[in-house]
């Protein structure tokens, strides 16, 4: 048994640091296998359609980096038209410091020279530690983008040899039926595929829900905050909360009240409540069935181990694993743990059900005798002979 542990424990050490080793190659894969798992059916609709796979697949790339193109010139629009609102901003962000060196120095007894030496201090301190970060982040980010460019290809190659990947699977772990690993594979594409697809749908909705509030708190440029909000919900629970800052101080800055931020933050802690219990419920469904202290904790490791990236795959990744966990005898009690409680239960009903439904018919299929043990009838004319006197 404690062998058993301790070799368990150094194959999942080794993986960790095999990850974060290869991250800058294992991450790019990652997301081109859920692109082009939400290509596919886009794929397939193309080669019923007699259009050769080579052509359907370059197609839906076509389609999918137009979409991503679009996006970009929509936000590098946006972005532009803040820019010009900056020297206005820029005035009021002093008329408040200011405001706020006079209440310090009325208030508080402490000389604007002193705020404003304190100030420096901290300023200069923040932009050292921030100097170190930025550095890192420019680094990692330009090997980041220099692998990302491989994406289209390995997408390419993924839709092309489909397949031949699920012969490979079926050739490596012969110990399962082919029925079974079908199965397995089949929950895995429809975990998925509702994610991604429900994932864009729930976006688009919490990015509206968010431009209606705060178009009706009167904050600028509502729409871009909205969906940039609603864009981080790739980041699960606390993903719009961040959203949530930049037009706060916005408000505070351009607004005549600082009401208004709380506002803000009141309108967005709103929707993303009606997200987690309404919209992505509903929208996703109950395939990606992950409580929310295991996404929590996915998260923090995910972030941990892969940065920004692996708070956007955290979810996903988790989601796939308890599908495979279920699907393994040994590991459905960690599968169990990963589900939601009413989900899991609910379940675990409807499995018993299943089975009581299936031995119900299976009995009414064998020929029931009554009178197993009674003697045959004889025939008529057999008359049995007399006993001896």
């Amino acid at each position: 048994m404690y062998l058993k542990l301790a070799s368990s424990l150094v194959a999942l050490i080794a993986t960790v640091y095999i990850l974060y080793i290869l991250r800058e190659t294992i991450i790019p894969l990652a997301f081109s296998i859920l692109l082009a798992i939400l290509l596919h059916p886009v794929c397939a609709w193309l080669e019923v359609r007699r259009v050769p796979r080579i052509g359907a697949i370059l197609l839906s790339i076509l389609a999918l980096f137009t979409v991503i193109v679009i996006l970009v010139y929509v936000v590098s629009m946006q972005i532009g038209s803040f820019a010009e609102e900056l020297p206005r901003i820029t005035e009021k962000a002093e008329a408040i410091l200011d405001e706020t060196l006079t209440m310090g120095e009325r208030y508080l007894n402490i000389s604007r020279t002193q705020q404003v030496s304190e100030a420096k201090k901290y300023l200069i301190n923040a932009l050292s530690e921030g100097r170190a970060v930025l550095l890192n982040t420019l680094v990692t980010t330009t090997g980041a983008i220099s692998t990302f460019i491989l994406i289209p290809l390995y997408i390419f190659f993924f839709l092309l040899y489909r397949d031949f990947f699920r012969m490979f699977v079926h050739k490596a772990i012969r110990s399962v039926p082919n029925e079974d690993l079908n199965v397995l594979l089949k929950k895995i594409y429809e975990v998925i595929q509702s994610y991604l697809s429900g994932l864009f749908l729930v976006i688009l909705i919490v990015g509206v829900l968010n431009s209606i509030g705060l178009l009706f708190l009167g904050v600028p440029h509502a729409i871009f905050f909205g969906f940039l909000a609603g864009f981080l919900i790739l980041i699960p629970y606390i993903g719009i909360l961040i959203g949530s800052i930049l037009p706060a101080l916005l408000s505070i800055v351009t607004m005549d009240s600082p009401w208004y931020a709380l506002g803000v933050i009141g309108v967005m802690s709103f929707v993303q409540f009606l997200e987690g219990n309404f919209i992505t419920p509903h929208i996703v469904g109950s395939k990606v069935s992950v409580n929310p202290l295991a996404a929590i904790v996915a998260l923090f490791l995910g972030g941990q181990l892969w940065g920004l990236s692996g708070l956007i795959l955290a979810l996903p990744v988790t989601a796939i694993l308890k599908v495979i966990m279920d699907s393994v005898p040994s590991l459905e009690p960690y599968g169990f743990l990963l589900g939601e409680p009413v989900h899991e239960v609910a379940e675990e009903k409807a499995d018993l059900a299943r089975e009581q439904a299936a031995a119900v018919k299976e009995f009414k299929k064998k020929p029931y005798r009554r009178h197993r043990n009674r003697p045959k009838k004889r025939p008529e004319g057999d008359v049995p002979p007399a006993p001896a006197v």
